[in-house]
């Protein structure tokens, strides 16, 4: 039975090179260097708004912060925010837009334009509509975007790309598909990667996952490894946790290929794993495309 997401996670490869190949076109919007900017989302996008930042600060570009749109401190000086959201109607995202319009310059990477209020109360748009999605799940407008990042500050995506179509190859286990829990682990920009890949295996497969910085692991959250479970790594693995996680007799997945190559292989196990308990991954349970709250 094929699926929409299933389509769309193997869609990536190609809208990432899409994506770098529009950076010429695009970057006199993105922020200038040295400015202090904000980065937000809601859900999927929300955790590429937290990986987006992390890439642009540790790339020397200035100051970068990521917040869920509801969150956003509104008392903290920026100089301008950049907003993610592939509908356009997210509630969060545009009420911010409006509560900040006129005092900090806006730009929006957005997914739909059709009856998409974001276009009209940001500044600055850039156009992914070539990376919507059909399907409730998120998968590869958020990714996409991130690859825009990536390109924007400096990373090869031609080698991403590749890694990334590889990784749409490699054969998921029975021992992987049938797994109870699964921990995501990251670092620095990768701790964003961590928090969606967990996301994907709750939403698909409605399943235990967890995600954290892989050198808080040891901090309380290892107190769940035990065998039948997994840690899966999306950063270089830290020196002496994988004897550690071992130890616990969970299973260690370690990042073989870029993290966002590995990215796409957690949201093939979360497919995977929602059609072994007969779940359709295109049908998350109480959720819908986007969040619209009837007060707005």
């Amino acid at each position: 039975m094929a699926f929409l997401t299933d389509d769309e996670i193997h869609s990536q490869p190609d809208c990432w090179q899409q994506a770098a190949d529009m950076l010429g076109e695009v970057a006199g919007v993105l922020p200038r260097d040295g400015e202090r900017v904000a980065f937000v989302g809601t859900g999927t996008a929300g955790y590429m708004a937290q990986s987006m930042a992390a890439l642009r600060e540790g790339a020397g570009k200035g100051e970068s912060d990521a917040y869920v749109a509801s969150e956003f401190p509104h008392t903290r000086h920026y100089d301008r925010i950049v907003a993610l959201t592939r509908s356009g109607i997210t509630t969060d995202i545009n009420r911010l837009l409006r509560d900040v319009r006129g005092r900090v310059p806006t730009l929006a990477l957005l997914g739909n334009f059709e009856d998409a209020l974001t276009a009209e109360l940001a500044d600055e748009v850039i156009d992914l509509s070539f990376a919507d999605e059909a399907s409730v799940v998120q998968t590869r407008f958020a990714t996409t975007a991130l690859a825009l990042t990536r390109a924007w500050v400096g990373h090869d995506l031609e080698r991403v790309v590749a890694e990334a179509r590889e990784a749409l190859q490699v054969r998921l286990t029975d021992d992987e598909v049938d797994v109870e829990q699964v921990t995501y682990l990251g670092q620095a920009w990768t701790v964003g990667l961590a928090h969606e890949a967990a996301l994907k295996f709750r939403q698909c497969a409605r399943s235990w996952s967890e995600s954290y910085p892989a050198m808080d692991y040891r901090h309380g959250p290892i107190a769940v490894a035990e065998p039948g479970r997994m840690v899966w790594l999306l950063c270089p693995t830290p020196y002496g946790l994988a004897q550690r996680i071992r130890e616990t007799g969970a299973t260690l997945v370690e990042c073989r290929r870029d993290p966002m190559a590995e990215l796409i292989l957690t949201q093939r196990l979360a497919v995977g794993r929602a059609m072994k308990l007969g779940l359709s991954p295109d049908v998350p349970s109480n959720l819908t495309r986007s969040v619209q709250h009837d007060d707005d």
